[in-house]
Formats: C-alpha cells, structure tokens, sequence
C-alpha cells in the first residue's frame, strides 16, 4: 500500500472529514471507548471477581504507569516510526489489551494486561499531545484542545450510558463488556491508519531527549500534576465502592455525569485560558483542587456523606480539565522543533509520582484512608505556588516571572 505524505498547508484542501484536526478528533474518540470502560469496571472487577484491597489496587496502579516514566523512550521508536502512526499503532495495543482483561482475573493476570494496555496509552498520549501542539497553531490551540476535551468525554459518556445500558437490562458480563469496548477502538484505530494521509509538519523534530533549563516550571507543573492526578485517580473512585458499596452501575452513572459536565464546560475553558491566560487558568484550578482535596480528607475525618462525595468527584473532574493550560503554556515558550522530545521528557516526568505514589499511598490507605487526600491538598498547593511563577504573556525569553524576556535564539 502505498503511502501518501501530505503538508499541513496542503491538508487545508483536503475535505474536513481528512483534515489533521478531524483525525485528532477521531483518535481522541477512539481512546476513551476502551480506556473508559476498563476505568468505569475496573473497582468492581478487582474487589467482586480479583478480590483486591487497597494494597493490591495501589500496585496495580504503580505498575500502570511504569510506561508512562518511560514514555521517555517514544523520543527512539520515533527514529523508526512516524508520530502519526505510532498513534495508531498504540491505539491498538489499548484496544487489544482491554478485550482480554477479563481473561486473566488474577493478580498477576492483571498486572500483565494493565501492563501492556498501559504502554499503549501511555505512548499515545504522549504523540497525542505532540501532534496537538505541532498540528494547531498557538492562537487557536486553547479553544481546540476544549474541543478535543469535549470529544473525549463524548467518547467517554457514550461508553458509559452503553454500560449502563448492557449491565442492567441485557446483564452483560464483565468479558463481553471489556470484549466489545476493545473491539470499537480497534476499528476505529484501523479507520485512521487507513483513511487519513500522513500529514508533514513544518518543522522537523529533534529525535534526541531534550532537557533545557528555561522549560524548568513546565517540568515541576508536570511532576506536580502527575502526582494530584494520581492520586485521584487511584483512590477517588476506589473510595465509592470500598467505602460507599457503590456498584457497577452506580459508579458508571458517576462517570456519565463527569463526561456530561465536562462536554459542557471544556469549551467554554478553552475560551476562558484564551481570555485570562494560562497563569490565571491554573491558579483558578489549583485553588479549587486545593478546596475539593480537603474536603475529601473531611469524608473520613469527620463522617460526611456520599452526596458531598460523588459531588466532590464530578467536581474534581472539572478541574482537572484545565490541565491542557499547561500545554499551550508550553507551546508560547518552546523551541517547535523541542515538542515532540520535550512532550516524551514531560510525560516521564509527570509519572515520576505516578510511579511511586499509589504503592506508597496503597499501605496508607489500609490505616488512614483520609491522609491520602491530605497529601494530594500538599501537591496541589504546591502547583498553585508554581502556577504564581508564570507570566501573563509566556514567550520564548519569557518563560516564567524571574526571566529577562530576552528573545531566545531556536536551540537555546
């Protein structure tokens, strides 16, 4: 088959539908419609059939992102693959591995699965953002990244409501659930390796790691946010079934109002970081998760009720979404050439907590559930002071409030 290569100047006459920006879309579909449904079962699977505890889920969630601190290692599959279509090919690797998850309902059975499917995302998302930044210029980059949000959580509550739907009127199992989710994003992978020419950038990326000391708070924000995030996404959820006995359907309803609130609301953040910037976008952020974070520790401290915490969860969510701030903080700052290298290096930095974190937390979690959140309120103080350190008009020279806004040359 022969492939055809195609500029972004000359994409812009291509029909929508075979556009750089429509492709992005399609990915970002794909990926929630295996990724999702493995999240929105994976409580109920491990405790109901793998019987797990708060150790084992917290290992499990170490070992997932193990990929992700060494998503380093995409800056060499790129000496041999394109960006574009190692996205696909990652793509695929999810599909795969979620179809089989519950095949191997076993400690050790899931940490295998988890592991691959693992590497999958992890790769993709780290071109993913890549492409984002290399594919939509800077003017346009907040409110598309909305878009993009909003068309994740699309792919996300259709899943849901489909779960919901299988779970309790048709009484699906756990393999045909996993089964058919895995088996949409491997068609819809296959549909963009196969439907979309290879699109050209401008400017060729550097194919070697990149560290350099004037993107040293994009690296703290990274390390900060993986930490919060993880945390999060660990216990959060965990918390709802362990503590509340929430169930399949119940916890997938969870996840449906999320993805709801946030088709809703991530345009309208896009549009927000367009308007007040990205130092404002993310002290709004890091001062909600700061609130959000307490108020989750007071569930354990003080006895509050599963209302205030599903609402502190679609909440959390919310915040959360403003996390592509950083990105086009980073797009105003950069070399173009540095993107694809420095988005790998961001990606193993931002899972340096993620490593370490949820095996650590796991062992708290079985003595003294509410500290764990305490320690997320610590990270996401921190990102707020970080947040402080930003300008209003980042710029190469311009990085961060204690820069000399001299023009840097490409390179430096």
């Amino acid at each position: 088959m022969t492939v055809s290569f195609v500029t972004l100047e000359d994409a812009r006459k291509l029909p929508v539908w075979r556009r750089p920006i429509t492709l992005l879309a399609v990915m970002a579909f794909a990926l929630p419609m295996a990724f999702s449904t493995w999240m929105a079962l994976l409580n109920n699977f491990v405790i109901e059939v793998a019987h797990f505890d708060g150790k084992d889920i917290g290992w499990l969630h170490s070992l997932r992102e193990v990929p992700g601190f060494m998503a380093v290692g995409v800056i060499f599959v790129l000496l041999f693959v394109r960006e574009q279509l190692l996205a696909v090919l990652s793509l695929l690797t999810v599909g795969a591995a979620v179809c089989v998850t519950a095949w191997f309902p076993t400690f050790t059975g899931l940490m295998i699965t988890t592991l691959i499917g693992s590497v999958g995302f992890h790769y993709y998302e780290t071109v993913k953002q890549s492409l984002e930044l290399q594919w939509i210029d800077k003017l346009r980059a907040p409110r598309i990244l909305g878009w993009m949000v909003t068309v994740g959580s699309a792919a996300s509550l259709i899943s849901y409501g489909a779960i919901m739907l299988v779970w309790k009127i048709l009484h699906w199992d756990y393999n045909t659930i996993y089964m058919a989710s895995g088996v949409i994003t491997i068609i819809l992978a296959l549909y963009c390796w196969l439907a979309y020419p290879q699109f050209k950038t401008p400017v060729t990326q550097h194919k070697t790691m990149i560290l350099r000391k004037r993107y040293w708070l994009y690296y703290a924000l990274q390390l900060m946010a993986g930490a919060r995030r993880q945390i999060f996404m660990v216990f959060a959820a965990f918390m709802m079934v362990e503590r509340f006995g929430f169930q399949v359907h119940e916890v997938t309803s969870l996840f449906l109002i999320n993805y709801i609130a946030n088709m809703i609301f991530a345009p309208m953040m896009g549009n927000l970081v367009i308007k007040v910037g990205e130092r404002n976008a993310l002290v709004f952020e890091y001062i909600g998760l700061i609130v959000v974070f307490l108020a989750y520790g007071g569930i354990y401290f003080f006895g509050w009720g599963v209302v205030l915490a599903a609402t502190l969860y679609v909440i959390d969510h919310l915040f959360f979404a403003l996390a592509f701030a950083m990105k086009t903080y980073f797009q105003k700052i950069a070399d173009p050439a540095d993107i694809a290298p420095t988005a790998a290096v961001a990606f193993t930095i931002n899972h340096i907590g993620a490593v370490i974190l949820p095996a650590l937390l796991g062992y708290l979690w079985l003595f003294w559930p509410g500290a764990v959140f305490i320690v997320a309120t610590g990270f996401a103080a921190i990102s707020l002071l970080l947040a402080l350190m930003i300008p209003r008009h980042p710029a190469p020279g311009n990085e961060t409030v204690f820069s000399s806004a001299k023009p840097v040359e490409a390179g430096a």
